[in-house]
C-alpha cells in the first residue's frame, strides 16, 4: 500500500516544487511507481515537466466532478512516474468546493483508490493556507517540509509545525512528520550553516541528513521541462536528491 506524502511550507520559495518535482523523478528512476499531484494553482510543477501541451483537463476538473483522476493523469517523461497536473483554474476550486459537504475530504477520497497502484504519492502545496492546503493535509499521512537555509526560517517552520497539530487535532489525527529538507544550502555562508545547525538542534532526528545544495541547474531543468536528476544528473543539485530518495527508501526499509 502506498504512502500519500504533503511537501508543504507556507513560506514561498523554499524549494516545495523543485523537491516534489526531483524527488518524484529520483524515486521513479529506482524503479518505484510514484504520482505527483500538482495543487498549487500556479501549476509550475505542471509546467516543469513540460507536459502544458498534452493538458485537456487538470486537477480542477477533478475537485469539481467534470472529469476522473483517470482522465487527467499523465506520464511523464519517466514511464513510471505519472503527474496530475493543474492549471490556474484551480483557483476557482477553493471558491467552488465552499458549499459542498465534507469539503476537505475531497482529495483524500480521490487519492485514496490510488494507493494500491503507488508506492508514494506526493502533493505540491500552495505557499498559503487555503482549501487545497486543508486538503493535502487531511490526505496526507506525513508532511515533507523543505526550509531554506536564509533568515527568518526558524520562524516559517515553527508556524507550520503549530498549524499541523491543529490539522491533526481537528482533521487527521495520524498526520506524521515525514521529515524537514534542508534547501538552498551554502557551506561557505556563515548564515546557512547557522539555520542548519540551529535547525538540527530543535527538531534532530526529523532533519534529513540529506542537504539540498544551492545550485544554478535546479532552477534552470524546468525551463527544459525536466528534473534535474534528467537534465543534468551529475549537477551538486540532481546529486542532492538522489541521495535523499536512498535515504527515504532506506527509512522505509525498501532498497535503493
Amino acid at each position: 500500500m502506498g504512502k500519500i506524502i504533503a511537501i508543504t511550507n507556507q513560506k514561498g520559495g523554499v524549494g516545495k516544487t523543485t523537491t516534489a518535482l526531483n524527488l518524484s523523478a529520483s524515486l521513479a528512476l529506482a524503479n518505484e511507481n510514484i504520482l505527483v499531484v500538482d495543487s498549487d494553482p500556479q501549476g509550475n510543477l505542471t509546467s516543469s515537466f513540460g507536459l502544458r501541451s498534452r493538458m485537456n483537463s487538470g486537477l480542477y476538473e477533478v475537485y469539481t466532478g467534470k472529469a476522473t483522476v483517470e482522465d487527467v493523469m499523465l506520464q511523464t517523461l519517466i514511464p513510471n512516474l505519472y503527474i496530475l497536473p493543474t492549471t490556474m483554474d484551480l483557483f476557482a476550486a477553493e471558491i467552488e468546493l465552499l458549499d459542498k459537504a465534507d469539503r476537505e475530504m475531497t482529495l483524500k477520497n480521490m487519492l485514496k483508490p490510488l494507493k494500491k497502484k503507488f508506492r508514494y504519492i506526493f502533493i505540491d502545496c500552495p505557499p498559503s493556507f487555503g482549501l487545497l492546503t486543508l486538503n493535502a493535509l487531511v490526505a496526507a499521512e506525513s508532511v515533507l517540509v523543505p526550509v531554506q537555509c536564509e533568515y527568518f526560517a526558524m520562524e516559517g517552520v515553527s508556524l507550520l509545525i503549530k498549524l499541523l497539530w491543529r490539522i491533526r487535532g481537528s482533521f487527521n489525527e495520524t498526520l506524521d512528520m515525514e521529515g524537514i529538507l534542508l534547501t538552498m544550502y551554502n557551506r561557505h555562508i556563515a548564515l546557512s550553516r547557522q539555520i542548519s545547525e540551529d535547525v538540527r538542534k530543535m527538531f534532530k532526528s526529523k532533519v534529513y541528513d540529506t542537504v539540498i545544495p544551492r545550485n544554478i541547474i535546479l532552477a534552470e531543468s524546468p525551463s527544459h521541462g525536466k528534473p534535474a536528476v534528467l537534465y543534468a544528473p551529475n549537477s551538486s543539485g540532481a546529486q542532492g536528491y538522489i541521495a535523499l530518495a536512498k535515504e527515504i527508501l532506506n527509512e522505509n526499509n525498501l532498497l535503493f
